[in-house]
């Protein structure tokens, strides 16, 4: 079975997200930080009138801050109806994986990135990291 993935980078590793979940990729928007919100709430977004959340994927998997003048992507998502925005730091592509190239996360893999990773696929030269996005938004 194939599954097809929109791919972005963070902190020069390539991951993937399920492209039914995704509503739309943005650049440049506006974010308002909420007072002593954890680290991962990058703040909200007026999106065409609809207010949504973004997290900073970074903090959230525990990867060193970004440089700060790279402007950060956001990949707005679709979870149980409700947008949210995934902060990341570069839109890859849309790729087409099958179930063959498909590994669960080896048991090596402990904390944080465990619990948010689906597995990884194996692509020519790279994995493509496949993040589970109930479990990123939930965390």
């Amino acid at each position: 079975m194939s599954t097809r993935m929109v791919t972005f980078t963070l902190d020069g590793h390539l991951y993937g997200v399920d492209v039914e979940a995704v509503q739309e990729v943005l650049r440049g928007q506006t974010r308002t930080r909420i007072p002593l919100s954890p680290v991962t709430l990058a703040g909200l977004i007026n999106l065409r009138g609809q207010v949504l959340s973004a997290i900073d994927l970074r903090a959230l998997l525990d990867l060193p801050d970004r440089d700060g003048d790279t402007e950060p992507m956001l990949v707005v998502i679709r979870v149980a109806g409700e947008p949210v925005a995934l902060m990341v730091d570069t839109i890859g592509s849309v790729v087409d994986v099958d179930d063959d190239q498909f590994e669960p996360p080896p048991d090596t893999l402990v904390g944080v990135s465990r619990d948010l990773l689906l597995g990884a696929y194996k692509l020519e030269g790279e994995l493509l990291l496949a993040l589970d996005v109930d479990r990123a938004v939930a965390a």
